[in-house]
């Protein structure tokens, strides 16, 4: 039989109200129900104190670790990303990819492998694993450095943020070998304040290129900051045909 005051603290509990140990204590002194169970589970508690400590067996162990190997083996392979390099026109690319899209290109640094995965295993928030490049994603990406568009149906940017997935997909909207300003975004997505809050959104792209963060530029037409440096986003904007004009 389950005691309607206890299921009341129980509701205090569960909507965030912290329980006070005099409330309990006072009800148990005069409910029967609470106290025939508290007596109950009470023996209870003593017998297993009275039990003796038993060792695990050497083949218990080990059968243990394999056991919660396996299981987060299984785990990582279900929430991680697959991850290669892939040789572009700009250079090595390191990409990774669920199935639900592409979720992270950058520019190969010259780091050993180790190091590269420990870092977009940060930006991801996520473990990543080592694979070969799917069909689908060698495709998008030979399509996007041949007309320098992509289908944005390939790329997965939910883990982002709202403000920075509207960002981003306006910047899509970019023609190739043109550029706009942080501010032109800004107002574009409905936050004509958030030029800086855009600026930031781009540095934070973990899709780069595909989402061409490297056509933002400031309100000067300066190219401004690139992860990659400016040199590296100028060559890209030269890849795609674009000329500074005078101001």
């Amino acid at each position: 039989m389950r005691c309607s005051d206890v299921e009341a603290l129980w509701d205090d509990v569960r909507t965030g109200l912290e329980p006070r140990s005099e409330h309990a204590t006072a009800h148990l002194r005069y409910c029967k129900d609470c106290q025939a169970v508290y007596e109950q589970y009470e023996g209870v508690a003593y017998c297993l104190t009275c039990l003796p400590t038993v060792e695990p067996s050497a083949q218990l162990v080990p059968r243990i670790y394999d056991h919660i190997k396996a299981l987060r083996n299984r785990y990582r392979s279900k929430l991680s990303d697959s991850i290669s390099r892939f040789d572009s026109p700009l250079g090595v690319l390191w990409v990774a990819w669920r199935t639900s899209g592409i979720t992270f290109i950058g520019i190969d640094r010259g780091q050993d492998e180790e190091t590269a995965i420990a870092a977009i295993e940060r930006r991801l928030s996520r473990p990543v694993r080592l694979a070969d490049v799917p069909p689908w994603v060698a495709d998008a990406l030979r399509v996007f450095f041949s007309t320098w568009r992509v289908d944005m149906t390939r790329i997965d940017i939910s883990g982002l943020s709202a403000f920075e997935q509207a960002a981003l997909r306006k910047a899509a909207e970019i023609p190739p070998g043109e550029v706009r300003s942080y501010g032109w975004i800004a107002r574009e997505i409905g936050h004509p304040q958030a030029a800086r809050a855009v600026g930031q959104a781009m540095a934070r792209n973990p899709v780069a290129l595909l989402f061409p963060c490297h056509r933002v530029v400031d309100a000067s037409g300066a190219l401004h900051n690139y992860g990659y440096g400016v040199e590296v986003k100028a060559r890209i904007l030269e890849m795609e045909g674009y000329v500074k004009t005078g101001r």
